[in-house]
């Protein structure tokens, strides 16, 4: 197996200069960095190491769920026990089974992998619930530009359409789907689809809502090992260049990190670290507190007053005394960092290279940044100085009215969306695209795009058949 320092070695030197904050990432290896995360200008071959999305930490299979292949003997150990952390059914309080009880009283699944199995995509959105500004009197947190949403007062943040027995859950979600017909070039015509989501029993009408489908967990955690300066990089918020891209950094209060850090997961970049992720997805989910969201309840708010008063798991016998103690949650969360992607397919193959050429053409690396390196970590050798493909800048981007929803969060307004990770979504199975699910193809996600990305759909609606049936091919190699 060739580590990066050998592959950064093997390239070429003849580097562009390199920004400060890239140096500060980076040291003496910047300008060999700069060289290789440069924007590709040949398209007649791939470029080096192009078909290993996380570099030497690439999954040699094609199996989803393996983990990094480059794994220490500990770390594997470790990703196994938060695996099974991951895969259990967790019961309602009181039960014997002393750690593995808790859930609810209000939840979604029973089990992490009951939205994410093997890690993939969830099968189907949740509704995100929450009240803006004077209306929900949320708090914000001293960041400049933060929107103070607070929970629906009779709900909490999400709709749980699952409660323990004795209890209601708090409603059904069904999405009603509304035919859109875009025309293309060459008399082409794309068939897509607008969710409009529809609760029983009916929500307050004051409620602000978002549909969010559960992300892919595939290749997180060297997402995580790349420098904050890096993605910070490529931050211009006032469209300094003029080139109609105004990327922002999401600051987000991390109960992990301690203070604020910068956000990197989620579809608005609402949490900085996969603790912060998986802590956030245990207490609204699955009902089960965390040292990092410590309420027993959950999301039932001050209104559900039988929620609040149901049994909990929380055991002073057990270490950390909550249902997930810490030693669990940094488990799952290793385990989640070591999720990796299969190499990519078909990297020469003609239609695929004139597909890359047509995306950068069209303007996506813009916000669909091919490459980065990641930080060198001695301490974390599976994840060290890698040059990983994830297509994204990390970094919130508006994406125009059909994309917005009424229900800003963190420093992201309704329209602005972190820039979804386009590695693994021709390897891993996925059939569901955007940040609601509404696309079923590539395609179809493209050409919802707006706002910043407005002319480059454009250029996709405009360009030859021939070029978008490539550019699709391309997308779908990845």
């Amino acid at each position: 197996m060739i580590r990066l320092p050998v592959l950064l070695t093997s390239l070429a030197l003849a580097a562009p200069a390199v920004a400060g904050d890239l140096a500060s990432s980076y040291g003496p290896d910047a300008a060999r960095v700069a060289a290789v995360v440069a924007p590709a200008t040949d398209f007649a071959a791939p470029e080096p190491f192009e078909a290993r999305p996380l570099g030497a930490a690439t999954a040699t299979g094609g199996t989803p769920g393996a983990l990094l292949p480059n794994l220490s003997p500990e770390a594997r150990m470790q990703a196994t026990l938060g695996e099974a952390i991951f895969e259990k059914l967790w019961v309602p309080a009181p039960t014997a089974t002393r750690a593995s009880d808790g859930l609810g009283p209000l939840y979604n699944a029973r089990a992490c992998a009951g939205c994410h199995e093997k890690g993939g995509q969830g099968r189907a959105p949740v509704l995100k619930l929450g009240r803006s500004g004077a209306e929900g009197g949320g708090v914000a947190p001293g960041i400049a530009g933060w929107h103070p949403v607070a929970p629906d007062p009779g709900l909490g943040r999400q709709l749980q359409d699952f409660a323990v027995t004795g209890l209601q859950a708090e409603g059904q979600l069904a999405i009603d789907w509304h035919a859109v017909e875009l025309p293309l070039s060459g008399g082409e015509v794309a068939h897509l689809r607008r969710p409009v989501p529809r609760v029983t029993p009916a929500l307050d009408p004051a409620t602000r809502t978002s549909l969010r489908m559960p992300p892919a967990l595939y290749g997180l955690g060297l997402i995580e090992a790349i420098p904050e300066a890096a993605i910070r990089a490529g931050a211009d918020p006032e469209d300094a260049d003029g080139d109609g891209i105004s990327g922002r950094v999401a600051e987000v209060p991390s109960a992990s990190a301690g203070g604020v850090r910068l956000g990197r997961y989620g579809h608005k970049a609402g949490a900085a670290t996969l603790a912060d992720m998986v802590a956030g997805a245990f207490s609204t989910d699955m009902g089960l507190s965390t040292p990092l969201v410590p309420d027993p309840w959950g999301d039932c708010t001050a209104a559900q007053t039988a929620c609040r008063a149901w049994p909990s798991g929380e055991d002073a016998g057990l270490r950390d005394s909550r249902e997930v103690g810490g030693e669990a949650l940094t488990a799952v969360a290793d385990y989640v960092a070591a999720l990796a992607l299969p190499g990519r397919r078909d990297v020469a193959a003609p239609e695929v290279l004139a597909g890359k050429a047509v995306f950068a053409a069209a303007g996506c690396p813009a916000c669909h940044r091919p490459k980065f390196v990641t930080a060198r970590s001695p301490a974390d050798p599976a994840r060290s100085f890698q040059l990983i493909w994830p297509f994204s800048d990390f970094l919130l981007h508006d994406m125009g009215p059909e994309l917005a929803v009424d229900l800003p969060e963190g420093v992201a307004t309704g329209a602005e969306w972190r820039t979804a990770p386009l590695w693994g979504i021709g390897t891993t199975g996925r059939t569901r695209f955007l940040h609601d699910g509404r696309a079923r193809s590539p395609l179809e996600a493209v050409l919802w795009h707006g706002g910043e990305a407005a002319a480059a759909q454009a250029r996709v609606v405009a360009m030859p058949p021939a070029d978008r049936a490539a550019l699709i091919r391309y997308l779908e190699s990845l």
